[in-house]
């Protein structure tokens, strides 16, 4: 009968599987731009112990991105070149603002956990420090005469 599909490995877009030429055929290019791709930067595949080229389709998305802008956009190599650099700037940075998000997200619940059993300090008329109970409130002083400043 066979592996159940639910116990078939899984890949992500991300897992190099396809050899050159079958990622040429996908993207509708020519090896040789795959290649000339590679060595630009554009598109950067994993290499197989041969250090034969294996494609993503991940890579193949972006291949074809890569012609849509050249070829519909009007825009060249080095614009493409930006344009993916910033677009991979904006992934890191939008994964890092989801981290610390998630980390303040965190760091509330302890906050609040703390904040239940953490002591309340208050300031004193004469600038002392008085430990006080959740609970208690603080005696408002108010300064009646200007505050005189040492002049040395």
């Amino acid at each position: 009968m066979g592996i159940p599909f639910s116990q078939l490995p899984t890949w992500d877009d991300r897992t190099p599987i396809y050899v050159i030429s079958v990622a040429a055929q996908l993207a509708g290019m020519h090896p040789q731009t795959l290649r000339q791709y590679d060595r630009l930067g554009l598109v950067t595949p994993s290499r197989a112990s041969g250090r034969g080229r294996r494609y993503s389709a991940y890579d193949v998305a972006r291949l074809r991105y890569v012609q849509h802008l050249s070829q519909e956009e009007g825009v060249n190599l080095a614009g493409i070149r930006h344009i993916l650099e910033l677009q991979s700037e904006v992934e890191v940075l939008r994964h890092r603002v989801n981290q610390l998000v998630a980390e303040v997200q965190r760091g509330v619940g302890v906050s609040r956990q703390q904040t239940q059993r953490s002591r309340v300090f208050s300031a004193g008329p004469a600038g002392d420090v008085i430990a006080m109970g959740r609970q208690q409130t603080t005696t408002r002083w108010i300064r009646t005469q200007p505050l005189e400043l040492d002049q040395r």
